[in-house]
């Protein structure tokens, strides 16, 4: 069954049942969806970006520049395959759920109905280390289904260990070091409510439940101590190697000097990435940054994507760039918050079928066939 076969599934509940989808499947429309039902606090912290937007708006902006050139005649197969396997993980396509913290800003049930949503669907989950519950209620909810765990790396080497050891001991099989955030971004929209999640208590049950916090008598003064982590260097990455004996995949990628260094210091891959446009204001665009570092060290690291993925176009996009699977974010915070668990399923399953008969379209049977020459600009 091919996943674009999700459009015929949408059309027959339509025309036999009369039966339309809860949500649009515009993927791209979803953000103004969810600004209608974002409490002030959670449309703040999800939306909006650095400074004054501009790395944002340059991620959405570098996907509109490229333009897929479709081929013709070219013989596309009737049952068409996106699966692969990347670092050890079968996947059904080149997609992951990015890693995002609080989710429950979005919905009550937060990381646990995006992870029962991904499982339904196949698509690795990857948990945050600032998510509003932790490694155990996530397994639980999340069952046999792939998933990999965040870090942020925190200036507490025990409860570094005590995340590593927990996350392994719950299913997760890559480590995925987020680099870019040793310090929270410029802000304005939480800066001008004054409201950050993390110091009311929210997004740390990671930290809540480690060993080292039991007994202390302001668990959030605790976790504030920790989590900005400004010196962290290269000459951290050994000790991360020492504990974890998974691949491991640094996050935040920019250019093509680090991506080097990411291979000379024994990296299984790299996440191109700028935060979703969230750390530095006005700085290069994902995707502008992305074929350099491929063609750079594709053959020596697994390179991965995210930051202004939309749509399966997009996705489409990044693939043919060189990147070998796409984290989503955004997209299924909005889902999440429009239709909980279903809501994430439906992102999902849509952004899986686009991929599908965009790809298909465009002349195309698998993924691996994609290459610069794709696209236009």
């Amino acid at each position: 069954m091919n996943a674009g076969d999700h459009q015929l599934g949408i059309y027959l509940a339509g025309m036999l049942e009369g039966r339309t989808p809860e949500l649009t499947t515009d993927l791209a429309a979803l953000e103004n969806a969810a600004r209608k039902v974002l409490s002030p606090e959670a449309l703040g912290y999800i939306v909006p970006s650095a400074g004054s937007g501009s790395t944002a708006r340059a991620n959405l902006e570098a996907f509109e520049r490229r333009r897929i050139v479709p081929r013709m005649l070219r013989g596309v197969e009737r049952q068409r395959d996106l699966s692969c396997e990347v670092l050890g993980t079968r996947m059904p396509a080149p997609v992951l759920v990015a890693p995002m913290g609080v989710q429950t800003l979005a919905h009550e049930e937060g990381e646990l109905a995006t992870v029962r949503a991904a499982a339904a669907v196949g698509v690795p989950y990857v948990h945050s280390t600032a998510a509003a519950h932790d490694f155990e209620q996530v397994a639980a909810a999340g069952g046999d289904a792939p998933r990999w765990y965040q870090l942020y790396y925190p200036t507490d080497r025990d409860v570094c260990v005590s995340f590593l050891r927990r996350a392994r001991a719950t299913g997760h099989s890559v480590l995925v070091v987020t680099l870019d955030t040793t310090l929270l971004g410029w802000r304005p929209a939480d800066l001008d409510r004054g409201y950050l999640p993390f110091l009311a208590g929210t997004g740390i049950a990671n930290y809540l439940s480690a060993p080292s916090f039991a007994g202390v008598d302001n668990p959030v003064t605790h976790w504030a101590g920790m989590f900005p982590n400004p010196g962290l260097s290269w000459d951290d990455l050994p000790f991360l190697r020492d504990h974890w004996d998974g691949p491991i995949v640094l996050k935040g990628i920019m250019s093509t000097e680090d991506a080097r260094l990411a291979a000379e210091h024994g990296m299984d891959g790299i996440v191109v990435s700028n935060h979703g446009g969230r750390q530095v204001d006005g700085a290069l665009a994902a995707l502008d940054a992305l074929p350099g570092i491929a063609e750079a060290v594709g053959d020596r690291l697994t390179v991965l994507f995210d930051s202004g993925v939309r749509t399966g176009a997009d996705v489409v996009k990044a693939l043919a760039l060189g990147a070998k699977a796409v984290l989503v974010g955004r997209p299924v915070l909005y889902g999440l918050a429009l239709g909980g668990q279903a809501g994430v399923e439906h992102v999902l399953r849509c952004l899986l079928g686009e991929l599908d008969i965009t790809l298909a379209l465009s002349g195309y049977s698998a993924p691996g066939e994609l290459g610069p020459g794709a696209l236009a600009g």
